[in-house]
């Protein structure tokens, strides 16, 4: 089973990311979940928010944003240092 890139949390709400790989280029894509106990006291996952998980959600889903932007950017600069340094 493959496991996340990285993996962010706001209390019961968790966002995974994960890297995939393009035939030219790799991509990320994210998911979203909600962690909870069932009635008998086990953990259990679901992709259904509840009013309250929303701004958690969203606190998480904007870390990942801020993550997966930096990342690019520094990929970005990274390869613009390698292309001056080939020149």
């Amino acid at each position: 089973m493959n496991r996340p890139f990285r993996k962010l949390s706001a209390g019961n709400v968790q966002v995974a990311i994960w890297q995939n790989e393009g035939k030219n280029n790799e991509f990320y894509t994210v998911t979203v979940s909600r962690r909870f106990k069932d009635k008998n006291s086990e953990w259990q996952s679901s992709n259904s928010l509840r009013l309250n998980d929303i701004p958690k959600a969203i606190v998480a889903l904007q870390e990942a944003y801020k993550s997966l932007v930096l990342k690019e950017q520094a990929n970005e600069l990274s390869n613009e240092s390698l292309a001056d340094v080939i020149e």
